[in-house]
């Protein structure tokens, strides 16, 4: 039986799909309301949700920024006439909000606990919960529940997963996907580079790209495209390809060629049916685009390595890497969480493997100066029931992502799915819930294990982080109000 995950939302706002317009829905679950009734405390802790986010440069959502940068460059008093250093800016507006630099009153650890104790002991939440948190600002722990017991992490072992790609390749590294030449033009050779997101319009593009090689090379010769054999390179990751829980729903074969995710169904989040053979499916979606071009593939296609002495003749890389740890909190997506882990161990120097990248994550980690005992990453995405890591340990990881000297970490704070409104949490929240808009949390769901960790504003503006890890509970359905409520309290303390 496949293991029980959360099923993302359908319609989240994310960097692949754009911004998400609040409309009225029958059951209850989002209507303007939302807005009006979180209007006055969001004014109340607006600073701090500043902080969170970042600034433009750092903080905004990759999508975000990219949607501004490709809209029409206005400004200044005479917006229709630009220079060549781009229109000329409006004159400065006077301050709507205070420094962001303002002192703010501290949080009373007392009246954390008054607030949280009563909800610790829910009967949703099973036999078993531990729990963290701390004020971003200080790294203060204001509340501990078996803080440093290393625990199932379901899904939330993305948030560790993302952290580490991020530190060691930096938010814009993009993966390539590359099409080699042979030094005789006669075998083309399609290498991937492990990233999971590519489609088939990539690989038309990528077909038109080599076409145009083949053609120049052939000026001379009697066949202007020419005739090629078609070969293809997964040889950057080693290992395993099927998690220890595959064939399942939630996550396709790990291997460094795949198109849509391995996905059947047309579907980019959320469970679907899943290719068994990833690699030879992009290898065959190359080859029809290739025809499409001009080019005559000849012969079967084969898995083999590009020659050493190949020449790329095609390249398509992914989005930057925050956009994909953007995509990866936000849907769960376990694909992408998995290549990641990957992408980190190539970079640290260790095999691309289940195994290899949990000791580069661990490294990674450690390097960081983060709380790392007791924590074993046997996978990336968290379906793996080994896992274990401490509510400590996921609240420094948040911390650290808020810290303004690590710009390139907030990805993994702009990630997190927002209560009410996209992602994973889309449907979790009514719209009566105080929390609604201002919780952004990473959820976890597996069968008997529930978690969230992530952030928010308390009333006197500080931006908190929270890990609450359940386990033995008898069903989501009981412990998610739970967990939602001991996040929700948080915003009133």
């Amino acid at each position: 039986m496949a293991e029980q995950v959360e099923e993302p939302s359908v319609r989240p706002s994310d960097p692949w799909r754009g911004p998400k317009f609040l409309t009225t829905k029958h059951n209850g679950s989002h209507t303007w309301q939302v807005i009006a009734g979180s209007a006055t405390l969001g004014l109340a802790v607006a600073a701090g949700a500043v902080l969170a986010a970042g600034p433009w440069d750092n903080g905004q959502r990759k999508a975000e920024r990219a949607l501004a940068a490709a809209a029409d460059r206005t400004g200044g008093a005479h917006h229709g006439r630009t220079t060549p250093e781009g229109p000329r800016p409006a004159p400065s507006a006077p301050a709507v909000l205070p420094a962001l630099t303002a002192a703010k009153a501290a949080q009373d650890p007392a009246g954390l606990r008054a607030a949280l104790t009563p909800l610790v002991d829910a009967p949703g939440l099973g036999k078993k919960l531990a729990a963290s948190v701390v004020d971003t600002a200080t790294g203060e722990q204001l509340y501990g529940h078996g803080a440093t017991t290393p625990m199932t992490p379901a899904s939330t072992i993305k948030i560790a997963t993302t952290t580490a790609a991020l530190s060691v390749l930096g938010p814009d590294h993009r993966i390539a996907t590359t099409a080699a030449l042979s030094p005789d033009s006669r075998t083309l050779t399609l290498v991937g580079g492990g990233d999971p997101t590519l489609a088939k319009a990539d690989l038309r593009a990528m077909a038109a790209e080599a076409a145009d090689a083949l053609r120049e090379d052939g000026e001379d010769g009697e066949d202007p495209a020419g005739l090629v054999r078609l070969t293809y390179d997964v040889s950057r990751y080693t290992g395993p390809e099927l998690h220890p829980i595959s064939p399942n729903e939630n996550i396709a074969p790990v291997t460094a060629l795949m198109i849509d995710e391995g996905r059947l169904d047309g579907s980019d989040r959320g469970p679907a049916d899943r290719t068994d053979d990833p690699a030879g499916d992009a290898a065959r979606a190359f080859a029809e685009a290739l025809e499409k071009a001009g080019v005559q593939v000849t012969g079967a296609l084969r898995e083999a390595r590009a020659a050493d002495e190949a020449r790329t003749v095609a390249t398509h890389r992914s989005a930057p890497l925050s956009a994909l740890a953007e995509r990866t909190l936000t849907n769960s997506d376990n694909d992408i969480a998995e290549a990641l882990a990957r992408q980190t161990a190539i970079a640290k120097g260790e095999k691309a493997s289940f195994a290899g990248a949990r000791r580069a994550v661990t490294n990674e980690l450690k390097k960081l100066q983060l709380p790392v005992g007791g924590a074993h990453f046997a996978d990336g995405s968290g379906l793996d029931r080994k896992d274990r890591v401490t509510p400590a340990l996921l609240t420094a990881l948040l911390a650290r992502a808020a810290d303004p000297d690590r710009p390139g970490l907030r990805p993994v704070l702009t990630g997190l799915p927002i209560a009410g409104f996209s992602g994973t949490l889309d449907g979790r929240y009514e719209r009566d819930a105080a929390g609604t808009g201002l919780v952004r949390a990473k959820t976890g769901t597996l069968r008997g294990v529930n978690s969230l960790a992530g952030t928010v504003v308390d009333r006197q503006g500080r931006l908190l982080a929270f890990a609450f890890l359940a386990s033995g509970s008898t069903s989501a359905a009981g412990a998610e109000p739970a967990l939602d409520a001991l996040a929700t309290a948080l915003a009133g303390v």
